[in-house]
């Protein structure tokens, strides 16, 4: 038996330890990049079903790709347009308001009246202790809405390079789907193309399903928001819009921020608006979203809330969206490959 030379087995042990750290360096330094690509990628297979849609009807693929490019940036940028200065007239009155409602004194008031109702935590020496904390922790808290802002306009420039990215996609999804296929033998390129497109398809269909609940929510919200005179409906109503596409707490979450905000039209608005939003969340669980969402992707409730949860801790609001998906991938898998493999032992 031929003795292996210590010196060379541990250099290339040490070369391949090496190798190993510097791509997970290079994966972690460029985190930012490869969200930006997942979530335009994610995007372009959730354009892809309307383009094939028109392919049907004899559109040709780059006939369909304008005109689908054309129809979601006009939408956007209609919504866009009616929304934005609605809402932010809606939002510079509602900072004026929160400012008039300390300047007549109604803030001192409400104080007061906390004091007296809880008065072993609102008093002078926990006052006093806050004060103190705020002004130590002045510098930090200035450096953290300086970084937000920061944050803000890095956010605007990331959603032009997903919007770029995403019409690359877009308009060569089948030839990247092509040479993906092409990495497989030749043996098994078919199933796998089958597969693959399946998989695309749900991803697909996953995207135009989320879009359609959210513009339910948004609509209804702005409607019943209208009704009860809620103050800022079309504000509130493109929160519930947004959040509604964030799958699993984007519902709750939005509806929590909007019955908050309708405290500002008194607490029978609030407790209006809360009711509504339970029975809406039951309605969205139970009806809505088992029609809409089973034609896209068939993956169980526990299975939706589990993905969702891992999805979300690992790469925040993109993997809690393709996290389904994902999973339904998946369990296409076992079904058409992994279980029938096993039948055939």
């Amino acid at each position: 038996m031929k003795i292996q030379n210590p010196f060379r087995v541990g250099l290339i042990g040490t070369l391949g330890v090496g190798v190993g750290i510097l791509i997970l360096t290079s994966v972690v330094n460029l985190a930012t990049i490869i969200t930006y690509v997942g979530a335009a990628l994610f995007i372009a297979l959730g354009i892809e079903p309307l383009i094939s849609f028109l392919e049907r009807h004899k559109f040709p693929r780059w006939a369909a790709l304008v005109v689908t490019l054309v129809v979601i940036l006009g939408a956007f940028a209609g919504l866009i347009w009616a929304i934005v200065p609605v809402a932010v007239d809606q939002l510079t009155q509602l900072v004026n308001s929160i400012v008039s409602w300390v300047n007549a004194g109604k803030a001192q008031q409400w104080f007061t009246d906390l004091q007296h109702q809880f008065p072993g935590i609102i008093n002078d020496q926990n006052i006093t202790a806050a004060t103190d904390w705020l002004q130590k922790n002045l510098p930090s808290i200035t450096s953290t809405v300086l970084q937000t802002g920061i944050g803000i306009v890095t956010g605007v420039f990331g959603a032009i390079i997903v919007i770029i990215l995403t019409i690359y996609f877009t308009a060569s999804l089948p030839s990247i789907k092509r040479a993906a296929y092409q990495l497989v033998p030749a043996s098994r390129r078919a199933r796998v193309s089958d597969l693959g497109d399946q998989i695309t398809d749900s991803v697909g269909k996953y995207v135009g399903g989320q879009v359609s609940l959210a513009l339910i929510n948004g609509v209804l919200s702005a409607i019943f928001l209208t009704i009860i005179g809620a103050k800022f409906p079309i504000l509130l109503a493109s929160i519930a819009f947004f959040f509604s596409l964030i799958p699993l707490v984007g519902t709750i979450t939005g509806s929590v921020i909007i019955t908050a905000v309708c405290l500002l039209s008194g607490p029978p608005t609030a407790i209006a608006a809360g009711i509504y939003y339970l029975i809406y969340m039951q309605v969205e669980a139970y009806v809505l979203s088992p029609r809409i969402m089973n034609r896209a992707v068939s993956v169980p409730g526990a299975l939706v809330v589990v993905a969702a949860l891992a999805g979300g801790t690992l790469l925040g609001i993109l993997g809690a969206l393709i996290a389904i998906p994902f999973a339904a991938a998946i369990l296409l898998i076992i079904k058409q490959v992994v279980i029938p493999r096993q039948n055939e032992l």
